[in-house]
């Protein structure tokens, strides 16, 4: 989405980019996000619950992980060079496995950080205390809504595969607005929570395309 066809990041769109996700964070903030997650709340049910637990960063981070792991060693049996270990990065930046690891990572990263700067109180005081607020630098997990950490992890991912298998993109797509979705429906996050959090994603599934593409 930000990415040019020769694999180099478009900066005028990522500007444009961020400003449209910024607006749209505000407008969340202080006017849909509300009605958007009541109205959004009806349809919660034990799909949605399913897809927060099999999409999580984490289980994203072990599988890509464990792939890029079993990737390595079939190579490492298959090749007969005796330094086999030296440049282990020019060995599996090119894997599918690598990249989405990396992307995934990447956003994971960044979004552990604003998670603590923002704080964010989660829904459930709205729905228990009909209380909102932000509480900078708070530890508790209950003040890390912003961003959507399941929304930074799948659109990191998919939007990745998307792009290493473009015939997928329709339903990379559509999985990763699912599972974002998935996590308004739960009460896990406000609309804008998962907004920034698709932002993020995309921009990191980008970035570590156009980083891998460079070092060819």
């Amino acid at each position: 989405m930000f990415i040019t066809h020769e694999n180099k990041l478009n900066w005028s769109r990522i500007v444009i980019g961020a400003i449209a996700t910024l607006c749209l964070v505000f407008a969340g903030i202080f006017y849909f996000d509300i009605p958007l997650f009541n109205f959004l709340r009806r349809f919660d049910c034990m799909t949605c619950e399913y897809v927060g637990a099999i999409f999580s960063a984490k289980v994203w981070l072990v599988v890509s992980f464990v792939t890029l792991c079993v990737f390595y060693v079939r190579k490492f049996f298959r090749s007969k060079e005796k330094n086999f270990f030296s440049n282990i990065y020019d060995r599996i930046k090119n894997s599918y496995a690598f990249m989405v690891f990396a992307s995934v990572f990447l956003a994971s990263f960044v979004g552990i950080i604003l998670k603590v700067m923002i704080g964010r109180a989660r829904p459930v005081f709205y729905e228990a205390l009909n209380m909102t607020g932000f509480f900078p630098f708070a530890r508790d997990w209950a003040f890390h809504s912003m961003p959507s950490g399941h929304a930074m992890a799948s659109f990191a991912g998919l939007v990745m595969i998307g792009m290493l298998v473009p015939r997928a993109k329709w339903f990379t797509w559509t999985l990763a607005i699912v599972i974002g979705l998935s996590r308004i429906c739960i009460g896990a996050h406000w609309p804008s929570d998962v907004i920034l959090g698709a932002f993020i994603g995309m921009i990191a599934a980008d970035v570590v395309r156009a980083v891998v593409a460079r070092g060819k």
